[in-house]
């Protein structure tokens, strides 16, 4: 089944202490879309400027990702710069020139909106409501968001997060949106506005998966060098979607394997800049590190 994402398109200058990438070209869309495409057939939907170069991402036509509903405006692409420190959970943002995404306006084309899988990327949350709106009748919508929109657009989003089925947000976020310190009792209380799954992403410590009947921690699968964490929450979102979408149905098991392979598939995305690494491996790769943590985790 195909899955239909909306968000952010982006270059990055991206520094670590591994190298730098002034050109990484990245946002919450295109490593979505990168992710899942391992899986399942993506829709993308986003804007660009007229600096965006589409021959480095000419490898999704066979990796049957749509790019009819990415529009070209006059202007220049959205551009984020940051600097991650030794300790990579850190980080300092350079400069965020939102371009020609300051006006974007999602238009969702004729033959993406019976997507039976959409997945809200971190943009604005009365984007993400306007999204559903243009969407028929899904089978699953999942979304993910950011301590800006819990700050500035409260309201706004307790709206869109009453209408969709999985929510993603990390420990601080959850802290942040429900005030409780505890993040099982934030993320239940999240539930009882709407959504009948929380996932919280957890970075380096893995993932947790929360439902009414089921609690399951996935660990991070273990890299000896992360050269590159930008886009790894994204990746894992497009994992675990795009493994979920390729399931004959959603349940308790499905969900539980789409956050490993959630959590698998994000652990080749901090092994190069931007989404290098996601490009050059096969689901064979993927399979193999989830082979892997499997038997990590037996006992």
């Amino acid at each position: 089944m195909s899955t239909l994402v909306v968000g952010s398109i982006a270059i990055d200058s991206v520094e670590t202490p591994w190298g730098k990438d002034p050109e990484a070209y990245g946002g919450s869309a295109l490593f979505f879309s990168v992710a899942a495409s391992l899986f399942s057939p993506v829709n993308m939907v986003g804007v660009v400027g007229e600096d965006f170069a589409f021959e480095k991402i000419d490898f999704l036509k066979d990796r049957s990702v749509g790019l009819e509903g990415v529009s070209v405006e006059p202007g220049k692409t959205f551009r984020w710069g940051g600097r991650y420190h030794e300790n990579m959970n850190k980080r300092d943002t350079l400069f965020t020139d939102l371009n020609v995404f300051e006006n974007f306006a999602p238009v969702i084309p004729d033959h993406y909106r019976n997507n039976e899988f959409i997945f809200l990327a971190n943009i604005q949350p009365d984007l993400q409501e306007d999204v559903l709106e243009q969407v028929h009748q899904p089978k699953l919508t999942v979304l993910d968001t950011m301590n800006l929109w819990i700050d500035i657009k409260p309201e706004e989003l307790k709206r869109v997060v009453s209408k969709v089925n999985v929510v993603i947000m990390n420990d601080d976020e959850i802290k942040q949106y429900s005030g409780l310190e505890n993040i099982f009792d934030g993320a239940r209380q999240i539930m009882a506005e709407g959504p009948d799954v929380m996932v919280v992403k957890k970075g380096e410590h893995g993932a947790v998966l929360i439902t009414e009947d089921d609690l399951f921690l996935a660990p991070a699968y273990p890299i000896a060098k992360v050269v590159d964490p930008t886009g790894a929450g994204d990746s894992f979102a497009g994992g675990f979607v795009g493994y979920l979408a390729s399931q004959p149905e959603i349940n308790t098991s499905a969900l539980r394997e789409s956050v490993i392979y959630g959590s698998t598939v994000a652990s080749f995305t901090v092994e190069d800049f931007s989404f290098n690494r996601l490009k050059e491996i096969s689901r064979e790769d993927v399979e193999a590190r989830v082979n892997h943590m499997r038997n990590m985790t037996q006992f």
